[in-house]
Parts: structure tokens; C-alpha cells; sequence
């Protein structure tokens, strides 16, 4: 028993720690192997300044954008969520994924439980559903990408395609058992709890907290205008993205080398998201070795540039979650003293109150 503890807590420290580690020293290899970086440090250096902030602008409004979206989606919980609280916890989840990979999910809930006195689980539910909703999102603008793309895309990059495929059916899976648990909540979780106490008690307990996150999660969004409106700003959020790429380039001033537009933005911003599914801290090297990829392969520009954009965008992005996170619990935490209520850090998030389950 006592060896097969440890066990997992070296398979949670391995998975956790060690191979996202590992995961970008070598993809930060491969990324960077045979590229001139000091020629991309130089264009770095001349960085168009007024673009550069411009970029942060339209960064920072796009997670705020992500944040109201969030807001429409517990609204039959909480109406009056603070929109400030809900910005805070967005950016806290991301800039806590630089660090550890998919934890920030779990403290992006947490802090925002705590600090609106809701229900961990119902927040990490709708979470959970708001993922489902972007890689939906994403599968969508991948098909869009082949479109605005000028030549084959399936035929430069050989593994989108299956990608595509293997992603529309795990999909629909998953829209099919949410419809299910949604439709048939009540007889479909008993067989199932049934069934799976039979075989083991343990895995029962847990299928059923997340179970139960889930159906808090999806109980949350109701209403055919509420849902329009989400599907309104999950559209909003992604022109955004598609738009801050856009001002990626000329901020390094890649419009002087050759011609771009926001149908190329758009195709980097729906491949470049596959670097994502990779559990590397904040993205890092994974973005690096498709961002370069893309720009090199299926745009022509020279490696260096390339490089320079990857090393560029992915700083900003990082630097801005990482200061944004502990400036933001603080702006909060003075309000909420003001207001008389408790400071929240990462410690506290964890203990138990009246507005948690």
C-alpha cells in the first residue's frame, strides 16, 4: 500500500512537474535549432513601440471579453457577479498555467468561489464547459483556415487533417453525453453509479464529483438569448485574437517584408492554438516550434523573423498573465478590506466557507 502511494505521488510529481519541464527544453530545441538568434534579438530590438502597446491594449480586452463571457454563463446563479473579480480570476488561471500546466483551471474557480461566495464546484463546472466551448471554437476556425488560406493547407501541414477529423468525433462525444446528462440526469448517474460501485467504489466517488462539477457547470447556462450572447462574444473573443496577431506583425514591422492580412492572422491564430494542447508551462517552446513553423513553411518568411515573432508574442503574453496575477489580487483584496471582507491568496482559496461545496 505504502509503495503504491508513492507511486503515484512520483506519477503526479513526473506528470506535474517533470515532463512539462522536459517538454520545453526540447521543444525549445527543435524550435531554435539552426536559427541565427541574434539577428532575431536585433529585430526584436526594433520593435515598433506604438504598436507594441496597442497589442497589449487589445490583448488585455480580449480576456475581458473572455471574462463577461464567463459572467453570461453563471448568470442563473449570481446576476450581479463582479466583472473585475471575473477578469481577476481569468488572468490568475492563466498566469498560474505559466507555471504548473492546467492547474490554473482549478485556482481560476477557487478564487473566483471565494471571492463571489459561489459554489468551487459550479465554477470549475462552467469552466470545464467553457473549454468545451473553445475547442469547439477552435475546430471551427481551423475549417475557416483552410479557406483563407491561399494554397492546400491539408496538404502543407500532413497532420491537420487527422487531427480535424479525430477531434470532430471526440467532439461530438462529448456534446452527446452532455446532452444525455442533461436530458436524463437522474437515471443515467444511478445505472452509472451502480455500475460503477461494482467494480470500484473509489472510481464511483470520484466519477461522481465530476459528475456533479459538470451538471453544476452546465445547470449554470440557460436561456436561448443568454446562450446567443455567448456564442456572441465567443465570436468577438476570436476576431480579437485574430486581430492582435495582426498587430503581432506590424509591431516587428513584417508588412515591410512582405504583404500580410488578417486572413493570414487568422490561419496563425487557429493553427498556432494546437501548441496549446501540449501541457508545457504558459505554452512555452510548444508555441515557439508551430509559430515558426506556420510563419516559415506556409508564409515564407525567413527564420529569423519568425523566431523573433515567436520570442516576442509569447513574452508579452506571459510577462502580461504573470504581472497581472499578483497586481490583480491585490487591487481586489483592498476592496474587499474596504468592503470589510477577507484577503484571498493561493492558501486560503483552498479552506472551506459558507459559499463553497
Amino acid at each position: 500500500m505504502l509503495i503504491s502511494v508513492k507511486n503515484k505521488n512520483w506519477f503526479k510529481i513526473f506528470t506535474g512537474y517533470i515532463l512539462p519541464f522536459l517538454l520545453t527544453i526540447i521543444f525549445l530545441i527543435l524550435a531554435f535549432r539552426g536559427i541565427d538568434l541574434k539577428k532575431s534579438f536585433k529585430l526584436i530590438i526594433n520593435t515598433s513601440v506604438v504598436w507594441l502597446i496597442f497589442y497589449i491594449i487589445i490583448f488585455y480586452f480580449s480576456h475581458y471579453i473572455r471574462a463577461l463571457r464567463w459572467k453570461l454563463m453563471i448568470k442563473s446563479v449570481k446576476a450581479d457577479t463582479s466583472s473585475l473579480n471575473l477578469f481577476g480570476a481569468v488572468m490568475i488561471g492563466y498566469g498560474i498555467n505559466c507555471v504548473i500546466p492546467r492547474f490554473g483551471e482549478i485556482y481560476r474557480g477557487l478564487f473566483l468561489g471565494k471571492w463571489e461566495k459561489l459554489s468551487r464546484s459550479t465554477m470549475i463546472g462552467t469552466i470545464i464547459v467553457e473549454r468545451v466551448i473553445d475547442i469547439i471554437s477552435f475546430g471551427l476556425a481551423t475549417f475557416l483556415s483552410v479557406l483563407f488560406y491561399t494554397g492546400d493547407l491539408f496538404n502543407r501541414i500532413n497532420w491537420l487533417k487527422p487531427t480535424l477529423i479525430v477531434g470532430f468525433f471526440v467532439v461530438s462525444i462529448i456534446i452527446t453525453l452532455l446532452v444525455l446528462i442533461v436530458k436524463y440526469e437522474q437515471g443515467l448517474t444511478s445505472k452509472l453509479f451502480r455500475l460503477l460501485n461494482k467494480i470500484n467504489p473509489n472510481l464511483s466517488n470520484k466519477f461522481s464529483e465530476i459528475l456533479s462539477t459538470l451538471i453544476d457547470g452546465l445547470s449554470s447556462i440557460k436561456g436561448g438569448k443568454n446562450i446567443f450572447n455567448i456564442i456572441s462574444l465567443t465570436v468577438i473573443m476570436f476576431l480579437l485574437y485574430a486581430f492582435n496577431t495582426y498587430v503581432g506583425f506590424l509591431m516587428l514591422k513584417m508588412h515591410l517584408i512582405q504583404n500580410v492580412d488578417l486572413k493570414m492572422a487568422w490561419v496563425f491564430m487557429a493553427i498556432s492554438a494546437f501548441g496549446t494542447l501540449i501541457p508545457t508551462p504558459g505554452g512555452t517552446g510548444s508555441y515557439h516550434i508551430i509559430s515558426i513553423f506556420i510563419l516559415s513553411r506556409l508564409y515564407k518568411f525567413n527564420y529569423e523573423i519568425s523566431a523573433a515573432y515567436a520570442i516576442l508574442t509569447h513574452f508579452i503574453q506571459y510577462f502580461v498573465f504573470v504581472v497581472s496575477m499578483p497586481v490583480l489580487i491585490y487591487i481586489i483584496n483592498r476592496l474587499r478590506v474596504k468592503r470589510g471582507e477577507p484577503k484571498e491568496n493561493f492558501v486560503s482559496v483552498f479552506n472551506p466557507n459558507s459559499g463553497d461545496k
